[in-house]
């Protein structure tokens, strides 16, 4: 019998293996990895029957083209984009059969960054530290996708959602992180922090899936020289020599020297994931918990 098994016929410009992450070892340097828009990828599981942990696709931007060996079923969503089956308009955020052999074309997102392919039964990739997700930052678990590869599928674990369609959030028109201040705020002029909580800034178009870079007024320093290396957490607002704000996201480094300014609730990064290049940012600020 046929292996169950997507073949890639275009990768795409970044197309990688993710579920959701490896989170315990950053005291190994490890970071958490994992889809960068969760609730995506747990939607587009649940459409196929897979429980919320299965390993799914993100695209970036332009998509991907798949070719299953069997007959499956998959689903679409996140980033809003047409989808085809064997060249016809086939739904997007619905569960839809795609017979053997036929071609499954996600195209390029019409609006926000990350869309997500699951497929019935997961993406069988070998587990790193109990992950199947690629880590860009470190190297583990599979390598973002390349034409010709071959991807094992695991075997169905339920019968796919009886849904026509299903509402998933727009890509945010201006994304808006609430942030609570430090550890390192007094490391910048009062006018610095000022101007990260009032003034706007956007989304760079040199953001990846370590972080989020902006484009907008650079924070000055009140003290000069750098950190001893400090732990960073999924949210974390660095400001590098530059004084751009780079927010942290699911790849991003265990330790840095660089002062955090800010982190990011963690409610409001998904949407981070899906703000594309020139995406007005507004950093607001909340008390501690």
């Amino acid at each position: 019998m046929t292996p169950r098994a997507l073949v890639v016929v275009r990768a795409g410009a970044l197309t990688t293996v993710q579920d959701r992450g490896r989170p315990g070892y950053a005291h190994l340097g490890v970071p958490r990895s994992g889809a960068l828009d969760p609730s995506a990828a747990a939607l587009v599981n649940r459409l196929v029957g897979n429980p919320p942990d299965a390993a799914v696709l993100e695209t970036t931007l332009d998509g991907c083209a798949l070719r299953p060996r069997r007959a499956t079923t998959v689903a679409v969503g996140g980033a809003p984009c047409p989808v085809t089956v064997g060249g016809r308009p086939a739904a997007w955020g619905a569960p839809v059969v795609v017979p053997a052999g036929a071609l499954l074309e996600v195209g390029a997102a019409t609006a926000g960054v990350r869309g997500y392919v699951a497929v019935a039964g997961g993406v069988a990739a070998e587990p790193v530290l109990g992950s199947r997700s690629t880590d860009l930052l470190s190297g583990l678990g599979p390598a973002p996708l390349a034409d010709g590869v071959v991807l094992p599928l695991g075997a169905p674990a339920g019968p796919p959602a009886r849904v026509d369609g299903t509402p998933q959030p727009r890509p945010p028109a201006e994304l808006v992180l609430r942030v609570t201040l430090g550890p390192r705020d007094d490391w910048f002029t009062a006018r610095a922090v000022r101007d990260l909580t009032t003034r706007a800034y956007r989304v760079s178009a040199a953001s990846n899936r370590v972080g989020l870079r902006t484009e907008g007024p650079a924070l000055e320093r009140a003290r000069s020289g750098e950190l001893p290396s400090e732990g960073m957490v999924l949210g974390a607002v660095q400001v590098p020599p530059d004084g751009r704000p780079v927010v942290f996201l699911a790849d991003h480094p265990t330790t840095g020297g660089y002062p955090v300014v800010a982190v990011v609730r963690a409610a409001d990064l998904p949407a981070a994931a899906q703000a594309a290049p020139g995406t007005p940012v507004r950093f607001v600020p909340v008390r501690r918990r």
